[in-house]
């Protein structure tokens, strides 16, 4: 597995998070001298944008995201896009937060399986942060946190052989393989199935730098073409006019990873899955974790750069609803099947006792062995990690 995967999968889901947040907070917003004080207006909806963006591109947060490090469960990623998602006056219930991760999961995995080539994979993330540059064009200061990230994945990714990206891909669709939920979207534009799985083209573009299908050349031993052979293909491919800008503006051309939500349409899910599916999940839920313990450390480096706002004064916190009503809202909580449920970990990094005594509870909850931790070859203690940040 790559140790290169894990800031392209944040940055990624991060965007289709925002995509959708931003989608529902513009279908519930109220003009501003209309609105009651527990409404949402066009004001609150470009600072909730704002604190999130201005959080997840943290230059703390980035630091740690970028060292190279293998891929952590879906669980322990949760738990950052759950705190992630609450940085602002915007709450979540949690089956609203279900919906937002499983939307943003399965966007990204669509994209990762339609990428024509691995390193394309790359200009996905640039189209995210592309839009994400586009909702805060009238703050100049977080514009900049933005382009630094640009830099730091062109610095770090622009050098990347091939085979590197080939890694990274296969990385990535181990994360995602035995996620199989429904999308609306998905379902109504006939690219998912019933059960779940993609439907993958058969035509259309072919790879930068390929050939379209559809002819074999023979050589000799000295390296000369002697014969060619033209055969029928099953679809109908054509070549790339040119390839993506991987630079820190212009055209990507490619347009996976741009805001399918930006046309007017409800963003629906149905959560569902095979016996597989459900069997895995499963697995994972009840299978002791031996990286629990570097799980936690990771999660506390990284939470470390987040910070959650809570209202001051007489300023409440806003409620956002992903389901079209609150009675839909409850109904998707008691039905959401308990094998998909990902039972996030709070984890505040700070420094007060009672927080410190509440995450020496979660490791006691884990029983990882002591053999576990002296394999895991770093041993450093959660506390003694947060203390330092």
């Amino acid at each position: 597995m790559s140790a290169r995967t894990l800031p392209l999968l944040f940055l990624n889901l991060g965007g289709e998070m925002l995509y959708i947040l931003d989608q529902r907070l513009r279908a519930q917003s109220i003009p501003g001298e209309k609105a009651r004080k527990d409404e949402w207006t066009d004001v609150d909806r470009k600072r909730v944008m704002n604190d999130i963006i201005t959080t997840m591109f943290n230059k703390k947060f980035m630091e740690e995201l970028f060292k190279p490090q293998e891929l952590y469960s879906k669980k322990a990623l949760r738990t950052v896009y759950d705190r992630l998602a609450h940085a602002s006056i915007m709450r979540l219930n949690q089956a609203s937060m279900d919906k937002l991760y499983d939307l943003m999961t399965m966007a990204f995995k669509y994209q990762v399986l339609l990428c024509p080539r691995p390193k394309d994979i790359l200009l996905v993330t640039f189209n995210h942060l592309d839009a994400i540059k586009d909702f805060i064009c009238d703050a100049p200061g977080i514009l900049n946190q933005v382009d630094e990230t640009f830099r730091q994945l062109i610095e770090v990714y622009g050098s990347l052989s091939a085979g590197e990206f080939q890694l990274i891909r296969q990385t990535l669709l181990i994360f995602f393989q035995d996620m199989h939920i429904r999308v609306s979207i998905f379902l109504k534009d006939k690219v998912q199935n019933s059960n779940g799985r993609f439907v993958l083209p058969i035509s259309g573009p072919v790879p930068w730098g390929t050939e379209v299908p559809g002819l074999i050349r023979m050589f000799n031993c000295n390296g000369d073409e002697v014969k060619r052979t033209e055969f029928t293909t099953g679809g109908n491919y054509v070549a790339p006019q040119r390839e993506g800008s991987f630079e820190l503006y212009g055209d990507r051309v490619l347009k996976l990873g741009t805001n399918m939500y930006s046309v007017s349409r409800p963003a629906e899910t149905h959560t569902s899955g095979s016996s597989k599916t459900l069997a895995s999940s499963a697995k994972e839920n009840i299978t002791p974790n031996p990286l629990a313990k570097e799980e936690l450390n990771f999660l506390a480096r990284l939470l470390g750069g987040l910070d959650i706002k809570k209202p001051s004064g007489s300023e409440t916190g806003f409620r956002l609803n992903l389901f079209m009503t609150d009675e839909e809202e409850e109904q998707a909580a008691l039905t959401r099947p308990e094998e998909f449920s990902y039972k996030v970990v709070n984890i505040e990094a700070t420094e007060e006792p009672a927080r410190r005594a509440e995450l020496d509870r979660i490791m006691g909850d884990l029983q990882v062995a002591e053999q576990c931790e002296e394999s895991c070859g770093k041993g450093e203690d959660l506390l003694a990690l947060m203390d330092g940040l």
